[in-house]
């Protein structure tokens, strides 16, 4: 592996980013899958925040805008509203949790979808007044902590220990909350947001790829890669303001994701040749050379420049 992070280029591309998802949209999008509440649904709400925390809870290995779309049918039928509630989730039998989770697709994963969604629901109904605000206080509203206590708090069950919040304590999942509660909730008050990295999947692996932020040769599991991704991003937006405030890492994980779904996924991976390059936004530092991602691993043969 020989991978180098051209973090110059990256403190170029940050700000670009930013503005273009703001403005004019990234490839012509300027939304998120998430953004959009259930009807009657009041953004910032207890039952929003119920909703963003237990839905991103499963959104790993699924096509956002699938999830998001059969949370709020989910949401929006009387008959498995009850979901969303984990007082009634406490009253309801296993079975019937796993068969409504599954009425509108909103679960792909029978077994594991049920368990992650009820126990991170139960886990916020017993210790936290089935209000994730609580958690959130008794973190101090500081970033790092709420991950740390997401990945540490436990409970027992058949006299052995179970982690409170699975998958919602994910490295891509944890930072992924944070970012929603901020931007979706209007949750204001978690501080350190700075030292929270970059909730990196695929997209933005790939985006990252793309741009040369982090380039070189390299073959294997595409999630080794993850770690020099966060590190490159926590750097190149060091030094600009937003809405008065540091940037951050966070504020280019919705750019970066719509520029790999709606763009650097259409790339050619061995050739680099991309359709879209010159009228992508971004087009203009886009690197050339082999970015081949295949399930779970990548190929990888970039120069630096552009």
């Amino acid at each position: 592996m020989a991978l180098s992070s051209d973090i110059p280029k990256g403190h170029r591309v940050a700000p670009l980013l930013y503005e273009a998802f703001r403005t004019t949209g990234i490839h012509g999008r300027a939304d998120m899958p998430e953004d959009r509440p259930p009807q009657g649904v009041e953004a910032g709400s207890l039952e929003h925040i119920l909703f963003l925390t237990l839905t991103v809870a499963i959104d790993y290995q699924r096509d956002a805008h699938a999830l998001w779309e059969s949370a709020r049918r989910t949401y929006e039928d009387p008959e498995t509203w009850y979901l969303f509630n984990p007082a009634a989730l406490h009253e309801t039998p296993y079975s019937k949790i796993v068969s409504d989770l599954h009425k509108h697709g909103l679960s792909k994963k029978s077994q594991q979808d049920a368990f992650i969604w009820r126990t991170v629901a139960l886990s916020f109904y017993k210790k936290w007044n089935g209000d994730p605000r609580n958690f959130l206080a008794d973190c101090g509203y500081d970033g790092p902590t709420i991950l740390r206590r997401l990945k540490e708090d436990q409970h027992l069950g058949d006299g052995r220990p179970y982690t409170d919040f699975p998958f919602l304590r994910g490295d891509k999942i944890g930072p992924l909350w944070l970012r929603m509660l901020r931007d979706n909730a209007g949750i204001d008050t978690i501080q350190n947001l700075e030292s929270v990295p970059i909730p990196v999947d695929i997209h933005i692996a790939r985006a990252s790829l793309c741009l040369g932020v982090v380039h070189g040769k390299y073959e294997g599991r595409l999630e080794d890669l993850f770690a020099d991704v966060r590190r490159a991003w926590a750097e190149s937006v060091k030094g600009y303001s937003v809405d008065g405030r540091p940037m951050i890492a966070l504020d280019v994980d919705e750019p970066l994701w719509h520029l790999s779904k709606f763009g650097c996924g259409r790339r050619n991976p061995e050739t680099g040749v991309c359709p879209l390059r010159g009228t992508c936004e971004l087009g203009v530092f886009c690197v050339d050379g082999r970015v081949s991602i295949n399930g779970q691993t990548v190929a990888l043969d970039t120069p630096a420049g552009r």
